[in-house]
Order: structure tokens, then sequence, then C-alpha cells
């Protein structure tokens, strides 16, 4: 694995990866080694999002029973509605009667890859988002290239959550921000061409944002390219930090604090 290897971690405070996807099949065989240095990497929270009810719910309960250090989030992933059919609403909620499952997720719409079924995505959307409510739980919302649309339904809704890796403009993460929602922030902070999350970055506050990876996808620089792990955030909590003139320390303190706050940990 890469970075922090054969690093000490240099900080005070610990890591909050609030969106993961150990789940993945880049991860198989890897579990047992990685989530053994996960504290050596500085890393005591992290957050496994499933992207169905079946397989993915399965492994992310698994992996959040096994290791102390990981929950769970349980939803259905907009790009997986084809091979789900219609959202099963019992078993969804059946799933989410566990300790562990901390938020509903990851859900949302998703226009770049499958906006053909924009109108099936936005129903099961709103149909979690209720569920959410009911069960009085925490969402993350996945947003891609339908910003219009999701804030439209988060307007309506009002869930508390989080939009994860935020890709909206400054003007819609303040809207975001006043509906009481927190702001994923990643690896994307730190590629050389994001500006406009920088410009997030700048104006929300810190209180409002929270530390993801999105691993094993959008490692952060210098390690773009690699498998993403949590380990990685700390790029991440260094760029923000330089961004709100303040100490790394002082960004993992808040954002680890965030992920306690939001999660009921």
């Amino acid at each position: 694995m890469n970075f922090p290897e054969n690093e000490k971690y240099p900080y005070s405070f610990p890591i909050a990866d609030t969106h993961a996807h150990y789940d993945d099949k880049k991860f198989d065989g890897l579990h047992e080694d990685l989530f053994g240095k996960m504290k050596d990497f500085g890393v005591e929270l992290i957050l496994n999002n499933s992207i169905d009810c079946h397989r993915s719910a399965k492994d992310v309960l698994d992996m959040a029973k096994k290791y102390d250090i990981c929950y769970a989030a349980i939803g259905v992933h907009p790009e997986c509605l084809d091979s789900n059919g219609p959202l099963d609403k019992d078993l969804l909620v059946s799933l989410l009667k566990n300790d562990k499952i901390v938020a509903l997720g990851e859900i949302g719409l998703d226009y770049h890859w499958s906006p053909e079924t924009a109108d099936i995505q936005k129903k099961v959307f709103c149909e979690q988002l209720e569920i959410a409510k009911d069960l009085d739980l925490p969402v993350t919302v996945h947003d891609r290239e339908a910003h219009g649309d999701v804030m439209e339904i988060l307007k309506k809704y009002k869930p508390k959550g989080t939009v994860h890796c935020f890709s909206g403009s400054a003007e819609s993460a303040i809207e975001t921000v006043k509906l009481g929602m927190y702001i994923g922030i990643g690896g994307v902070l730190t590629f050389n061409n994001a500006r406009k999350l920088v410009e997030v970055a700048e104006v929300v506050p810190l209180e409002r944002i929270l530390l993801e990876t999105d691993a094993p996808y959008l490692a952060p620089t210098p390690y773009r390219g690699t498998l993403c792990h949590s380990g990685m955030i700390i790029k991440v909590a260094e760029k923000l930090a330089e961004i709100k003139g303040i100490t790394p320390d002082e960004v993992l303190k808040v954002t680890f604090q965030n992920a306690k706050e939001l999660y009921g940990i």
C-alpha cells in the first residue's frame, strides 16, 4: 500500500474518513493487512457506504461488525437501479436496523452515467430520503451532473447528512450548508484543476466540512492513479489547512468531531 506505509503519523488528532468503499473488489485480499494498519496511519473512524441492498450491503455490514473503527451506511446508488429493480423498502429498512449502521447511503442522482433513468432515480432518491427521515438517519448524497434536481429535492426533504465528493459551485455549497448539511471533501481538493472546489473550501465553515476518500478512487496528489485508502486523507487535511490558514491538526480535530456528531458515534 502507498503512504504512510513506512512513515510515522505526524499529527495529534486522528482521521475520520466519512466515505469509502472497502467492499470494492480492488481491496480483495487486502482487508486484514490494511485494517490492521489503519490506526498507525492515524485513522480512527471509517464510514463504508454501500451501493445496493445485496452484496455491497452485506460486505460493508460485515466489515463494520469485524473492525472496531468501521461503520456502515446502506442505501441504493443511482447507478445500481437497473440491476436492483424497484426499491425494496422493507429490505432496506430491515438492513438499517443495526447498531453499526449510522447512515443511509450512498443515494442520489447521477446524470453523467445514467441520464436516461433520471425519473426513476428521482423517485428512488425521494423514497430513500423518506426512509431516512422516518428512521432519523443522516444520508450520504451522490450528485453528479444533477445539481439542480438534487438541490430541489434536498430543499423539499431537508435531510441531515452530507453531499459527498462535492462538485458544485461555492454558491450551491452555501445553499447546502444553509439546509443544515455537510460538504464532503476528498482528494480532488489537491488536484491542479480543483479551482472550483478550492472556492468551496474557502467559503464553507470548517464546522460544516467532512473529510473523505471515496476509496479506492480519487487518491490525492501525490498519489494520483494509485489505490486510495483512508490514511491518504492527511494530504487533503494539509491542503484544506493551507486554504483556511490554519494547522492540519485543527482541520483534523474539527472534522473528526463533525463526523462523530453527525453520525452519533
